[in-house]
């Protein structure tokens, strides 16, 4: 696939047209990646062994409806955003369910964008993160505050001294607590490890239950092994989908994920690996 045709296809994907680099422009790409690139982890479940080789990552994203976790998701982010003339670069960043560990640190891929400035952000360096699943929908200045993107708020703070340089906590509703980040750059072999093992160990959550996530204006929505949650201003709406046919049209039409070209039994092994998340979450919960 020629750089022409990835930027191309990228873009039609995105339903968008190419623009010159701006703040605007930035957000209305931001905006586009996670609401038609669905965060998800369906290839575990299918058996499929991926890598972060940002080429692979854009051919499946490109070609063939696909979308991934943060390595993919914010790896091809950061290759088109190159290619339409954008400054981006790479870093570590750990998301952490407690407190900030440094352990957690290269579990996530984080982007900064730089030379953008606008009068709210006169430095013109942006946090972007297309790979957080439930969280940004758009950029956020590197600039430490509250900020709110319906229905969710976050709170960006600057961590000398601490696990990362900077953090982000993520809304008290949202299915991790934050993410600590360092301002040094990174590539993406600087992941390649940490995701063999989060992408294959029988520890990680990722290999435990599938998850699809995509996040709309106003809106979060997510599937975790069987169930459905969206997360509104007006509340959370939460059913488990039992019934095989309606929970893969629900990937395919509520989550703009094609498998299409999956084999048959690569997608029996998903779907069993959903029910069976879903039995033991459920063997889990306290019984009255």
């Amino acid at each position: 696939m020629s750089r022409n045709d990835m930027l191309s296809g990228y873009l039609q994907r995105l339903r968008l047209s190419a623009e010159p680099p701006s703040a605007a422009a930035l957000f209305r790409l931001h905006r586009a990646h996670v609401d038609r690139v669905p965060y998800e982890t369906t290839w575990i479940h299918l058996g499929e062994s991926w890598s972060v080789d940002v080429e692979a990552a854009l051919e499946r994203i490109v070609q063939h409806g696909r979308g991934g976790y943060c390595f993919h998701l914010n790896g091809s982010f950061a290759q088109l955003l190159t290619q339409l003339g954008y400054d981006v670069s790479l870093h570590v960043g750990g998301v952490h369910r407690g407190e900030p560990a440094t352990g957690d640190m290269t579990n996530h891929l984080v982007l900064l964008v730089d030379g953008l400035p606008t009068d709210d952000n006169p430095t013109g360096r942006w946090y972007v993160d297309a790979g957080l699943g439930d969280a940004l929908r758009e950029p956020l200045p590197l600039i430490a505050g509250t900020y709110r993107q319906q229905p969710l708020q976050f709170v960006l703070a600057e961590t000398p001294g601490g696990v990362g340089d900077w953090h982000l906590a993520h809304d008290p509703l949202g299915s991790f607590a934050g993410m600590s980040f360092q301002l040094r750059e990174a590539s993406l072999a600087d992941f390649a490890s940490r995701h063999q093992h989060l992408s294959t160990s029988a520890e990680s959550g990722f290999v435990r239950t599938v998850s699809v996530q995509r996040r709309q204006s106003n809106k979060v929505a997510a599937v975790r092994a069987l169930t459905h949650t969206v997360r509104t201003d007006s509340g959370v709406a939460t059913r488990v989908v039992r019934d095989r046919s309606e929970w893969f049209a629900l990937l395919a039409d509520d989550f703009l994920l094609n498998l299409s070209g999956v084999d048959r039994s690569a997608l029996d092994r998903l779907w069993d690996s959903a029910n069976a998340a879903h039995q033991a979450s459920s063997e889990r919960l306290p019984q009255s």
